[in-house]
Formats: structure tokens, C-alpha cells, sequence
């Protein structure tokens, strides 16, 4: 990776393992090297932290002043740290600070941390907002703005809070704007304060081909028993499992505890310290399953994460590829699977039409849809269903759970056994 930049920052890439450019960083750094403002339309986890990054890092080195000359703004607070840390080993070999704000946990560190005016401050809109309003925190002086993942900010209603952000911002710097999809309050955004922008459109509404995804047909009140057929796999190395709701979330990851897996919870009514040390955690290997929900994973970036489960479907279609992209990151293989209900049939219908593709079907030993598909409607809701088998009754060769306790976990592979043959497993 080139692109004639500092010295001291393609150290920093080399700490980094970086070697040749992902395509979101071969179409971005050189315009925005050049002062250039930059639309990117692609998803999380193509390398857009540091598409954006090392121009900026580059710039700082050129042009070093004693003022913060970058606001990087983020929809959530994980996020946010992800970004920073990023940014930090990029800059390890430079004197180049970065601070990170965001609400969920006190002001005075913040406070005070800004007024040592950082080159770059990497925030949530809402924190950013407040410490400006208060006037600890003044960007006369800013030269680019950074909006990533701004669907999402839009998604979670902190576009107002980003408007007013901007008209306290000096109206000649740089923009750069990230997003997955292009709404039409994204794209009025963009309009709005991007000057000749370089576009460049990697975004697919399609998930990425180093994803294999299906969907179970399956009742409601079968799910806890599917999922924890899919978990006791041997190629079910870590797993996230998306629920629709906070107490959901929190009562299916103290099921899994005590089941005996190394299961933690993500949502919203977590403390921050609680959700930090849950994300470090799971990152660093102590859980093997997080249990989250859309608000809370938002800017989840875990490498080498083998599965995403749906347990209850997104709540909308764009929403799909989001979630499922938690998996197969930075071109690694990934599974998905996503659990049905025969109320969810609009969802699925409108998700199909959005990614252009048939989602394939896929069934499970000993587990009876919930729906049945004919020729002449998409779908049409089956039977009751019949009575499952009991929980720890085997349920053929490939059901194996790994006995009472929840000791499954300790019976996986350690090889690793790619998701390909884990897809060979449900029938179709």
C-alpha cells in the first residue's frame, strides 16, 4: 500500500498487516489525499476505516497545527472505539493524538481530554453535540468531517443532532461520507454538503459472496432448540445471535450460560463498562457466543467470527445484509442462517426483492417448517407443526449436542472446518 504517504504512517501499515489496498481504499485515499470531498457506498467491513484514515493522517503530518483538524463521527459508541483504535495504530509511529467521545459514561475525562485539542476527535453525535453546546468543545478551526456509516446515524435518529454539528462547523474544509445504503435523507445529506464529491459505489444490497446464508422454516416455539442445534456444531467456532429486543437478548444469553457456553449479551440497557467488557470479551476469545440486538451491534467488527444466527428476523430488509455481514469479514468465509416464522412472510418477500436473489431454504434433521412453499403463491403456511422431539433426544447424525450441561462447546473441532461443509449438512 503507497499512495506516497508519510513514512512514519506506512509503518504504521505495516504493524498493521496491511499489503495491497482492499478496493474501497484503492478508489478513496488518492482523491482524499488530494482534498478532494468522497461519497463511499459500500458495507461494513471492506476497510473503510482506513480508506478514510490515512489521508487524514497523511494531511496531519504534512500540515501539523495545535488545533483538532478532524471529526470523525460515528452512529454508536463501539463503533467509535473501533475507529479509534484503528486510527491509533495507523498513527503508532507518529506523534498524531485521537480522543474518542460519547455519551453512556461521565463528562470531566472528556472534557478535559478535548481541551488538550486533539488532532483527531472520533465521536458519537450526541456527546460531540453536547460538549459543543456547553463550549468545551470549539472546531473553529476543522478541516475535514467524517461521517461513516451515516445510514445508520440516520436509522437511530441522530441526523438532527449531525445538522447542528455542521452549522458550527467552518463551512470551507473537507467532507468524506460513508454509508452501506443511500436513503433519501442520506442522499439529500450528501447533496447538501459535498462539493464535487468523488463517488464511489462498492455498496451491494446483496451480502458478500464470502457468505453462504439460508433460512429454517421453523416455529416460534422450536427456535431456542434449533439454535442450540446449530451452536453444538463442530464448525460453530463463535457466533453472534441477533434478537429483536433488549430482554430477549439478556434472557436467551443467561439460557446459554447456563447451558454451559461461554455466552454474553449486547444491548441497550447495558452500562457502558458493561458493554465494553462484554465486546473485549467476546473479541478476545473469554465468550464464544454474543447475543445481540440491531442498536447494540451496530459497528461490530470482529474478525473470524464463523456464524450469524437470526434469531428473529431484522426488522427491515436492509437490515439483512447488515447483520449477516458480522460474518465473513475482510474476505473470510462466513455462515448465516436465519430462523423463519410463518408471520415473517412480508419481511422475507421484501428482503428477496431487495438483494435481487431467492434466500435458500434449508432443513434441519428432526425439525418441521413452519411454512410450506407452493408454485402457485410465494408462500402458504403449513400445518401445525408436529411435536418436536425432546430437547435432548438425539435427532439423527447430524444432531449431536454434546450431552447435558451445555458441553457442546468443548467437543468442537479446533481445526476449523470451513463453512462450506457446514452448508453440506441441512438439506435443501
Amino acid at each position: 500500500m503507497a499512495f506516497g504517504l508519510h513514512l512514519s504512517i506506512m509503518r504504521g501499515i505495516a504493524d498493521a498487516g496491511f499489503s495491497q489496498p482492499r478496493p474501497i481504499q484503492a478508489k478513496a485515499i488518492a482523491p482524499a489525499m488530494k482534498g478532494r470531498d468522497v461519497l463511499g457506498l459500500a458495507q461494513t467491513g471492506t476497510g473503510k476505516t482506513a480508506a478514510f484514515s490515512l489521508p487524514v493522517l497523511d494531511y496531519i503530518m504534512q500540515k501539523r497545527t495545535r488545533e483538532t483538524s478532524t471529526l470523525v463521527l460515528a452512529p454508536t459508541r463501539e463503533l467509535a472505539n473501533q475507529i479509534s483504535d484503528e486510527i491509533k495504530l495507523l498513527a503508532r509511529h507518529t506523534p498524531i493524538s485521537v480522543t474518542t467521545i460519547y455519551g453512556g459514561t461521565g463528562m470531566s475525562g472528556q472534557i478535559a481530554a478535548v481541551r488538550r485539542r486533539p488532532d483527531i476527535i472520533v465521536g458519537c453525535p450526541g456527546r460531540v453535540l453536547d460538549l459543543m453546546q456547553q463550549g468545551h468543545l470549539r472546531l473553529d478551526n476543522l478541516e475535514t468531517l467524517v461521517l461513516d456509516e451515516a445510514d445508520h446515524m440516520f436509522d437511530m435518529g441522530f441526523l438532527p443532532d449531525v445538522r447542528r454539528i455542521m452549522q458550527r462547523l467552518p463551512r470551507d474544509r473537507q467532507n468524506l461520507l460513508f454509508s452501506a445504503t443511500m436513503p433519501h435523507d442520506i442522499r439529500k445529506l450528501a447533496d447538501e454538503i459535498l462539493v464535487d464529491p468523488v463517488v464511489i459505489e462498492l455498496a451491494d444490497r446483496a451480502p458478500a459472496e464470502t457468505i453462504e446464508h439460508g433460512l429454517f422454516s421453523i416455529a416460534e416455539s422450536h427456535k431456542k432448540a434449533l439454535l442450540d442445534h446449530l451452536l453444538s456444531a463442530d464448525d460453530c467456532r463463535t457466533a453472534i445471535v441477533f434478537t429483536r429486543t433488549k430482554h430477549r437478548a439478556k434472557r436467551l444469553a443467561e439460557q446459554l450460560v447456563k447451558q454451559g457456553y461461554r455466552s454474553v449479551a449486547l444491548q441497550g440497557n447495558m452500562s457502558q463498562s458493561q458493554r465494553d467488557k462484554a465486546m473485549r470479551g467476546f473479541r478476545e476469545g473469554a465468550y464464544d457466543v454474543l447475543v445481540a440486538t440491531d442498536i447494540a451491534a451496530r459497528g461490530i467488527d470482529v474478525e473470524k467470527v464463523s456464524h450469524v444466527i437470526n434469531f428473529d428476523v431484522p426488522t427491515t430488509p436492509q437490515a439483512y445484509t447488515h447483520r449477516i455481514g458480522r460474518t465473513g469479514r475482510s474476505e473470510a468465509e462466513g455462515m448465516a442462517y436465519t430462523f423463519v416464522t410463518g408471520k415473517d412472510m412480508d419481511w422475507l418477500r421484501a428482503t428477496e426483492r431487495m438483494i435481487g436473489s431467492r434466500i435458500e431454504r434449508l432443513q434441519a434433521d428432526g425439525f418441521v417448517p413452519d411454512f410450506s412453499e407452493t408454485d402457485s403463491t410465494l408462500f402458504e403456511r403449513g400445518p401445525a407443526p408436529r411435536r418436536q422431539p425432546p430437547r435432548n433426544a438425539p435427532r439423527g447424525k447430524q444432531a449431536h449436542r454434546g450431552g447435558q450441561g451445555g458441553g457442546g462447546r468443548s467437543k468442537r473441532s479446533s481445526s476449523g472446518s470451513s463453512s462450506s461443509s457446514s452448508r453440506s449438512r441441512y438439506s435443501r
